[in-house]
């Protein structure tokens, strides 16, 4: 049988909503984009019209009471994220959401228990995990060819100008979640915990160095993992070379990735240690040439929805990621390591990421 072509809707169209319309109109066989939502109904007519979509509306309640929607993208600003991917789990439709997912771990569980009621899935954007780099990474540690690892470095060093802070949704913990540590560099550290998997201990800081924001702009941490490797982790939004690295030292080679916005085969190395020089053929040999980003996940989405299959990336693997960035807040803001599973619910970092507050609101 042919896979039948996916509905899909943008809500939201905004920067991002034209990453997820190109996404779509990459694989024009799988998927088509049928409805733009947004408050503003003429700037969804005029994202309409530019990415040929038929159908717009002003209100995501309008959308599933007219059209069979497959899938929503969900591009809103973070605090509209719970209430209107629940509204879509409830009419049993599936989620594709913008990251940061939630603005906090009670909310994120709150979507969890939405989620349980529904026979639709969230999916997360963190379309980092989905580039050939990545997979291939994940294939040499499972099957033991590089060895274990024991070192790795992740850094989002961007820039943003004082106007960026200026759009009103930006620069607060009540309605963006935080700084660079939740909006900028949780894409590189998702990345990070998908290679190295669940995390043990965080000691961070976070500081307000250049920018008119009540968030962070800078936050630094160091993390123990379960299978006993140790990271460093910088987020920041002050630095005039733009760069995304990432660095794996493993018994058998170091594995780097340098980049911006979304990475391609040759932004990969590999050093082998002595005496395991092969590693390198096992590196290459293959290896697909898969950008990351929406394109790839979309495609991962899509293929478990033709087989029936969790989708990438649930829920229980955001929350980890999310955790970690909570984790580091309340590490930065009192003081002391965090353990994972430490922020209980209805617990001050659990509640919201900047908890009571930060030291210098």
């Amino acid at each position: 049988m042919t896979e039948r072509k996916y509905r899909i809707a943008i809500v939201g169209t905004g920067g991002i909503a034209a990453s997820h319309a190109r996404a779509v109109g990459a694989l024009p066989d799988r998927a088509e984009l049928v409805a733009a939502v947004d408050v503003d109904l003429d700037r969804a007519k005029e994202f309409a019209a530019q990415w040929n979509i038929p159908a717009t509306y002003s209100s995501l309640t309008d959308l599933l009471a007219a059209e069979h929607i497959d899938l929503v993208h969900l591009c809103t600003p973070p605090s509209s994220h719970v209430p209107l991917a629940a509204e879509c789990l409830a009419a049993d439709v599936d989620v594709y959401m913008e990251k940061p997912p939630t603005l906090s771990l009670d909310e994120f569980d709150a979507l969890v228990a939405a989620e349980e009621k529904s026979v639709a899935q969230v999916a997360c954007v963190f379309q980092h995990r989905f580039g050939s780099g990545a997979v291939r990474l994940r294939e040499l540690l499972a099957d033991g060819v590089l060895g274990r690892p024991l070192v790795a470095l992740c850094n989002t060093v961007w820039y943003r100008d004082d106007a960026y802070f200026a759009v009103p949704w930006r620069g607060t913990f009540d309605v963006e979640g935080g700084g660079p540590t939740m909006g900028h560099g949780i894409h590189q550290y998702d990345l990070l915990l998908s290679i190295l998997g669940p995390w043990e201990k965080v000691t961070a800081l976070a500081a307000r160095q250049a920018r008119p924001t009540q968030t962070e702009d800078v936050s630094m941490a160091l993390v123990t993992f379960e299978n006993g490797a140790v990271a460093s982790i910088v987020n920041s939004l002050v630095s005039a070379r733009q760069t995304s690295q990432l660095r794996f030292d493993c018994e058998n080679a170091t594995v780097e990735l340098e980049h911006l916005y979304g990475y391609k085969n040759p932004d990969w190395t590999i050093t082998p240690a002595p005496g395991h020089e092969d590693v390198a053929a096992a590196w290459s040999t293959d290896l697909p040439d898969v950008a990351s980003g929406h394109t790839a996940q979309l495609t991962a989405i899509l293929d478990a929805k033709a087989a029936g299959a969790p989708t990438p990336v649930t829920l229980a693997e955001a929350r980890n990621t999310l955790e970690l960035a909570a984790a580091i807040y309340a590490s930065a803001f009192t003081d002391k390591p965090i353990r994972r599973g430490e922020l209980a619910h209805g617990t001050p970092y659990a509640h919201r990421m900047g908890g009571p507050g930060a030291p210098w609101s």
